[in-house]
């Protein structure tokens, strides 16, 4: 007869016990090691798509500490303030679950089920997948928290009201994760998940009407709110569409920020040398295979237009703009706005000089003109200001002289549009 000992068990089931508490720390430490790996990708990976969603970008004034919010956006409905979204607990996002950040992306709710403004592109993020909305929010909680309280809005009567919002979402907002086309391809669905979801891009390249709202998913272009700048179609073949680029060309400009066709300033500079620069090769290419399809999908060339004689007050007027553009502009672009290739952008045939909009090219002239710093181009050559140089009707004639120079065809500029076109900085 077998005999138990004090603990209940044999002698063969003391043993087996005694090997069990043996192995269960290790097999423990290995759960924990996993986890712990688990946890540290998940983070690594959130902060690559707040990295591609440009998030410091918005919640980071000039000058603070990242993510601790306070930059402010002018609209025609108010001033508005980004939050503090480090993890401090009193004035951060310290005390917010999964769920909260998951409802701010998704359904644009703050905490507390208020509605969120627009502003704040939830209408955009909302296509954000909730694995990846994890991802983001797991980092922004790895962060070191910064107690750092921001102005509160300044919205303008009668838009500082809730219901109005609410009519608002009704009637402009569609909630929905971004669902695949399965007749495209990988690279199409991953490059339009970036560019109309996670990237944002609507968010400035449509035109918006009265009340602020997107007219279409197109990106047809449209005045950026409250910047004084002209984000350009990019399905025009006449602004900024890349239809007939090649993808390898339209990789180098997102990721450097210049190729042989154009160079990126203002706001997309910026956006460049923050956020695409660092994004991977296979998803800066997918991005380019979903913008080269819109740009063959709505093709806007036609056959060439006749152009009428220009009537001789047109005439005088632009020839106002010769001599300014030979003392001030000719030394870097050239007597026939040919430019120098790779560090002077060519203004004869430029698209950027002669769309719709003049806006770009007037604050080019008056705030100077500079490409983003990024590896691929860690020196770039950028364009000093003039507006401390010249007048507004100057500008006005050299504007108007290089949009109809050298085979060019653009609008006049009226001294009142260069002043109309001053505001802050971007």
């Amino acid at each position: 007869m077998k005999h138990a000992n004090r603990s209940g068990f044999t002698g063969k089931q003391s043993f087996f016990v005694f090997i069990a508490s043996m192995l269960l720390p290790l097999f423990s430490l290995a759960a924990t090691s996993s986890s712990g790996d688990s946890n540290i990708e998940q983070v690594e990976r959130g902060e690559y798509l707040a990295r591609a969603g440009n998030c410091m970008g918005c919640h980071t004034t000039r000058g603070g500490k990242p993510y601790a919010g306070g930059r402010g956006f002018k609209t025609p409905f108010g001033e508005f303030f980004s939050p503090n979204i480090t993890p401090d607990n009193e004035t951060g996002i310290g005390h917010w679950s999964e769920e909260d950040f998951w409802q701010a992306l998704h359904f644009g709710k703050a905490r507390d089920g208020s509605y969120l403004y627009p502003v704040f592109p939830y209408t955009e993020y909302t296509k954000v997948t909730r694995e990846d909305a994890n991802a983001m929010f797991a980092y922004l909680k790895s962060l070191t928290p910064v107690a750092q309280t921001n102005p509160p809005h300044k919205i303008a009567s009668p838009y500082d009201n809730q219901f109005l919002l609410f009519l608002w979402r009704t009637w402009y907002f569609k909630e929905g994760v971004f669902e695949p086309d399965h007749s495209k391809g990988e690279d199409w669905n991953r490059g339009n998940y970036l560019v109309q979801g996670l990237g944002h891009c609507n968010a400035c390249h449509t035109p918006r009407n009265v009340w602020g709202a997107s007219q279409d998913d197109k990106l047809a272009g449209g005045e950026i709110m409250g910047t004084y700048w002209y984000a350009p179609s990019l399905i025009s073949s006449r602004e900024a569409g890349v239809g007939k680029w090649s993808t390898e060309e339209i990789v180098q400009l997102l990721s450097t920020g210049i190729n042989s066709h154009a160079v990126t300033s203002g706001p997309m500079a910026t956006i460049v040398r923050q956020s695409l620069q660092y994004l991977s090769a296979d998803d800066l290419r997918a991005m380019a295979v979903y913008l080269q399809s819109l740009g063959e999908k709505h093709s806007d060339e036609g056959a060439p237009k006749k152009t009428q004689p220009m009537p001789e007050r047109v005439r005088r007027y632009l020839a106002l703009g010769e001599p300014v553009y030979e003392k001030h502009c000719q030394g870097c672009h050239g007597k026939s706005g040919e430019g120098v290739p790779g560090v002077y952008p060519p203004l004869a045939g430029n698209r950027a000089v002669t769309m719709t909009s003049p806006l770009n090219t007037i604050r080019s002239v008056l705030y100077g003109g500079f490409p983003p710093v990024t590896a691929g181009n860690p020196r770039p050559y950028g364009m000093p200001p003039f507006q401390h140089i010249i007048r507004d009707n100057e500008v006005a004639w050299v504007v108007s002289y290089i949009r109809n120079a050298w085979g060019n065809l653009g609008s006049l500029v009226s001294p009142e549009e260069v002043d109309s076109s001053r505001g802050n900085e971007f």
